[in-house]
């Protein structure tokens, strides 16, 4: 219902957009960055040829690979462990009006000559955010009592996802400070885009190879069934 209901909401929003709102045509239109898709994607290729674009893709694509395992399965793991996934939605709650307020702290930070100084500052704290994650797993099971979990659990638990969002946006508005600096402005949405898309592909394949790892690397064993690993999925369903 709830998603039937939002889903409802933006269909009538952004039709109620496409048929009233208007273009002003008093204004000018500035000249096109392309004339095409073609000319697009030979402006971009020529872009990645550059040096420096390659070397700073280069280090976007891999510098969030030492968090993807904190960031994708610390959820799941807690949930595995006994917390209520409702409890887990809840508490994302109070991370709202931190997701608000923290860009515009960090903007002033990032707002110099040298943006990714704030980058590099976050990062070896939001790598110890991950052992501290992985932490709460294992203490997880070991706080769990008949009722469910004590209230100072979850104080933890809020505390932990709150200083892991100051580094993540510290880092995520520190790239976007970057990417908007040095950006041509003659051809600014389309380099923005290009940077903005490798960042991007630098958080999620991470994550996805985080979590097809989690099976084979995750050490099981079989209850009342002497000489079976559970190793594999064919001796798990023995």
């Amino acid at each position: 219902d709830f998603l039937f209901f939002w889903g409802a909401v933006f269909l009538v929003t952004t039709t109620l957009v496409a048929f009233l709102k208007k273009e002003n045509q008093e204004l000018i239109p500035a000249k096109e960055e392309t004339k095409g898709i073609t000319d697009t994607y030979r402006l971009l290729f020529s872009i990645i040829k550059m040096p420096a674009v390659l070397t700073f893709c280069l280090l976007i694509l891999t510098s969030k690979i030492g968090f993807s395992a904190a960031d994708a399965v610390t959820g799941l793991k807690l949930v595995e462990e006994g917390v209520p996934k409702e409890h887990l939605a809840l508490l994302a709650v109070p991370m709202v009006p931190l997701q608000i307020i923290l860009p515009l702290i960090i903007s002033k930070y990032t707002a110099g000559p040298q943006p990714l100084n704030t980058f590099y500052k976050a990062m070896p704290y939001r790598l110890l955010l991950g052992l501290e994650f992985a932490f709460l797993v294992w203490w997880t099971p070991k706080v769990k009592h008949e009722g469910g979990f004590p209230v100072y659990y979850y104080a933890v638990v809020v505390l932990s996802y709150a200083l892991h969002q100051i580094t993540l946006y510290s880092m995520y508005v520190a790239i976007m400070a970057f990417n908007a600096k040095v950006s041509d402005p003659l051809i600014g949405g389309t380099y923005m885009t290009l940077l903005n898309t490798v960042s991007n592909l630098g958080g999620n394949w991470p994550s996805t190879v985080a979590l097809w790892l989690v099976d084979p690397l995750t050490v099981k064993e079989c209850a009342g069934a002497q000489g079976h690993t559970c190793a594999t999925a064919a001796a798990a369903e023995v």
